[in-house]
């Protein structure tokens, strides 16, 4: 599997990282990872019970840790839908309405790092003709070590915080906080697991890509790129003329809405995703 990497610069010295496989659920990874698999999850605590007592039935390079959060997974997308599905006004549709609020609060590299698949075994980076190939695998290589370490101590953060949650169960109202912060538990896991991905990817024959990025600087023929991608290499470097076409001409510090809108359509990016980037800052 190919994953699909867009980088080019936002605002001033920050840039944009985004995936072309993003979709459109409450995580985008999980969705991604449920349709890649050949057997589907366990939906009841019973198959998920049977699941990892039977090693036959486990599904290929799946941990007992990945099952279960991919079945909690599965029921925080199924209770968001019909969240989602909720009459409005109804006291349903307000929670829905909190959880897009809490949910627009996620960071873009998060958001970004969830969309590697785990699956992923090359990744394609599509970035402006104009930037420095050395400088741009830097760059992903940074905020694959970052969400590394950021990633995994929110991760036993949320998880800590579960217990606590958990006793606001006894009360007579749906328990918020107890589902908040197993969503970021889950979130945060899958930033983690696509962070130390995209990094194994990007680090691999780190020696032999030298010269390689080197030629990317000169300028190689499609036929040249064809063959740099054929000699194994986890990772391949694509500058774009056109996306560096976009960005020209545009306000040097910041690229505004009108341009991210362009490169999202004509790359298949989230907008709002990428829009986050230059937002939040």
């Amino acid at each position: 599997m190919r994953a699909r990497v867009v980088v080019f610069p936002i605002r001033g010295r920050n840039w944009a990282f985004s995936s072309r496989s993003s979709s459109s659920s409450l995580d985008s990874h999980s969705s991604s990872s449920s349709s890649s698999s050949h057997t589907a999850p366990p939906s009841t605590f019973k198959e998920l019970w049977n699941t990892i007592s039977s090693p036959q039935q486990k599904p290929p390079s799946h941990s007992n840790v990945e099952l279960l959060i991919d079945f909690f997974a599965n029921k925080m997308n199924r209770a968001w839908g019909k969240l989602e599905e909720a009459p409005r006004g109804t006291f349903k549709s307000k929670i829905h309405r909190l959880g897009v609020k809490l949910l627009s609060r996620v960071k873009p590299s998060e958001i970004f790092l969830k969309s590697i698949p785990k699956e992923a075994t090359h990744v394609e980076i599509t970035y402006p003709s104009s930037l420095n190939a050395r400088l741009v695998r830097r760059r992903i290589q940074h905020i694959a070590i970052r969400g590394a370490v950021l990633h995994k101590k929110y991760f036993y953060g949320s998880v800590t915080l579960l217990p606590a949650t958990a006793i606001l169960a006894v009360l007579p109202l749906p328990n918020i906080p107890f589902f908040w912060f197993l969503f970021r538990s889950y979130s945060h896991w899958r930033a983690l697991k696509g962070s130390e991905k995209l990094l194994q990817l990007v680090s691999d024959g780190s020696t032999n890509q030298d010269s390689s990025i080197e030629k990317e600087n000169k300028g190689l023929q499609d036929s040249e790129k064809g063959k740099f991608d054929s000699l194994g290499s986890p990772w391949v470097l694509q500058p774009s003329d056109e996306l560096h076409k976009l960005l020209q001409g545009k306000d040097a510090e910041s690229a505004n809405e009108s341009t991210v809108s362009e490169i999202c359509q004509r790359f298949s990016l989230k907008t709002n995703d990428v829009l986050k980037y230059r937002n939040s800052l």
